[in-house]
């Protein structure tokens, strides 16, 4: 979808919710990424267009570890590079003004702790390190980038020789800390959707968990999601473009005393 204005009347009333927040939240999704040079998944560019998503479920990982990993390697290649984009940088500083408290993401590239988020639950783990499937030692993703561009394909364990796994949920497997998230979830009274297309459960239920116990839901992407009839604001504009807009107005609203 090409990119357009973002409504400012929309950025307002969401920047009004947010002042008037007691407990915010963001939930965000791989289309806040997007800036940054990562592809997203479903979008009109998404790696699902080009690849097939069995390629990221856990029994192809074990039944071609070799072809899992090429196509790892790839992807890394996009996020070592990427660096926090606008929209990352505006969610920490409103992290940093107490505004937001804590950031719950789908995404594994680690752009929301190098943007300066503190408060972040990974639901489906991070890119930034790998773990071996026998022994469950850690390594550094440098590290196994080195293993790769080595020769060796797939990566294996100096400890036991077992294959490496990047520490991701992959389908099939379950998220990580979603009970956090969910508690988390349950005590906001606001919740901004940022980048998500909002179809892959159970991460989805967050912003529904807030809508539940009350909450207002606000909604950035750039196209319709599965859950925009539960929005209270919908900005369809570029994260960055929507980001940067709203940190301004809910600085302007503060400045103003609310």
């Amino acid at each position: 979808m090409q990119s357009q204005p973002c409504d400012l009347n929309e950025v307002r009333r969401a920047a009004e919710i947010l002042v008037n927040a007691k407990h915010a939240i963001a939930f965000t999704g791989a289309g806040i990424s997007t800036e940054s040079g990562i592809p997203d998944f479903r979008g009109p560019q998404g790696l699902w267009r080009q690849y097939s998503p069995e390629i990221a479920t856990t029994e192809y990982f074990h039944s071609h570890p070799k072809e899992f990993w090429a196509f790892y390697r790839v992807r890394l290649s996009s996020i070592f590079i990427a660096k926090p984009n606008r929209a990352h940088l505006a969610l920490a500083e409103l992290e940093g003004m107490g505004i937001i408290k804590a950031v719950i993401t789908q995404n594994v590239d680690g752009l929301h702790q190098a943007a300066g988020s503190k408060n972040v639950i990974e639901l489906h783990g991070t890119m930034k390190r790998a773990r071996c499937i026998v022994c469950g030692r850690e390594y550094p993703m440098d590290i196994v980038i080195r293993k790769i561009d080595s020769g060796q394909l797939p990566p294996l364990c100096d400890d036991c020789g077992g294959i490496l796994k990047p520490d991701v949920v992959l389908f099939g497997e379950p998220v990580k800390d979603f009970d956090k998230a969910q508690e988390l979830a349950m005590r906001s009274d606001a919740v901004l959707v940022i980048g998500s297309s909002l179809t892959v459960y159970p991460a989805a239920y967050i912003p529904i968990f807030v809508k539940e116990m009350g909450g207002k839901v606000i909604i950035i992407n750039m196209e319709p999601t599965e859950l925009d009839y539960l929005a209270d604001v919908v900005i369809r504009c570029r994260a960055g473009d929507a980001m940067t807009a709203l940190l301004s107005m809910v600085k302007e609203l503060l400045n103003r005393g609310g």
